[in-house]
């Protein structure tokens, strides 16, 4: 990633976008009624404070058309969904779309901010509120390392916090008829401040604006619910299934779940009734909660309702020592045992 995303040549606008013909129209089941606020046209990308590329854990080869970026505006810090210069005009629509998809979602204290967008002129870039303890993976991860800066903990009684906060943002979306269907601990987001906010949004959006097909992604299998391994219709349950798994993430600081089962054999694992393994630091009361969630009968898992009462219950019985693991992570060993497979390269930063 280079600066030069953010200098198109003069001519960018009316060779690149004025002169493509947008996409044929598709009537979405979920119209973006709600546009997200235009920043001033004085702010233009180069204006934009300390621009430096989002460092992340690790990135697996992907054919996403944006790049991501943090920087200050208004004296606080951004991340800027930039769209690559690359884009054609099909991807140019899907992402304002996305926008006015979030707009249309509405502010909620536990989902990434949606501060504005830059549509008038190219690149197009979405701006969002940063979470400066990033993805809670990575978090976790450094949760395993001594004397890291920022300071980084993980109690049970904050495991039992932010997993109060992403449930809430997961009624939200229950409550407007969409299912996130990648919960997960690299689609949570932490502030500062360790609050929890609920990210990959962008499934959601394309499943349900677009009608796109669901994905066969084997890196999602150890978080799916057996009904969607098994090709049935995903549900509000679905997600609980996936939000144990989060659980399991938290408690073990990030490690891979059902680490020996291979992804392929995963159905009839789930199939044999077998449960999670029991992290080393996870007491009874946790782990009763994890395996309600990942009950094999999508009917026999806890509602929204439930599982606020229990995540409030806990909460207030949970300890307040520090969880510790006894090595760092290996990220090879945990894309292999996450699903990933033998034959994803990644880069590590």
């Amino acid at each position: 990633m280079s600066y030069a995303t953010f200098h198109p040549p003069e001519n960018y606008i009316s060779k690149n976008l004025a002169a493509a013909p947008p996409p044929p129209p598709q009537p979405p089941s979920f119209t973006p009624i709600v546009q997200p606020r235009e920043l001033p046209r004085q702010r233009l990308p180069e204006s934009f404070n300390l621009v430096n590329p989002l460092p992340t854990t690790f990135s697996l080869p992907s054919d996403s058309t944006v790049s991501l970026y943090r920087a200050r505006m208004d004296n606080r810090n951004v991340v800027l969904r930039v769209l690559n210069d690359t884009a054609n005009a099909t991807e140019r629509h899907s992402f304002l779309n996305f926008a006015s998809f979030l707009a249309q979602l509405g502010p909620h204290p536990f989902l990434p901010e949606l501060l504005g967008v830059v549509s008038l002129r190219a690149p197009l870039v979405t701006v969002m509120e940063e979470l400066e303890n990033r993805d809670l993976l990575s978090f976790l991860w450094r949760c395993r390392e001594e004397n890291v800066t920022p300071p980084c903990e993980m109690t049970e009684r904050r495991i039992f916090t932010m997993a109060k906060q992403v449930a809430s943002a997961l009624e939200f979306l229950h409550s407007k008829g969409l299912l996130h269907g990648n919960v997960r601990a690299r689609n949570v987001l932490v502030s500062r401040d360790f609050t929890a906010k609920l990210w990959g949004l962008h499934g959601v959006y394309s499943r349900k604006d677009q009608g796109a097909a669901r994905r066969d992604d084997p890196s999602m299998k150890k978080w799916q619910a057996p009904e969607i391994l098994a090709k049935r219709p995903a549900g509000p349950s679905s997600d609980i299934w996936s939000f144990g798994i989060l659980l399991f993430e938290m408690v073990s600081l990030g490690e891979a779940p059902f680490a020996e089962i291979p992804a392929n054999e995963l159905l009839q694992f789930h199939q044999r009734g077998k449960p999670l393994k029991r992290p080393s630091n996870c007491s009874n009361a946790l782990y009763s909660f994890i395996k309600s969630c990942c009950q094999f009968k999508d009917l026999d898992r806890p509602s929204m309702v439930e599982m606020g009462r229990k995540l409030l219950s806990g909460e207030k019985g949970a300890s307040d020592k520090a969880i510790k693991a006894s090595e760092k992570m290996s990220i090879e060993q945990y894309l292999l045992e996450a699903g990933y497979g033998e034959t994803n390269s990644y880069t590590v930063f």
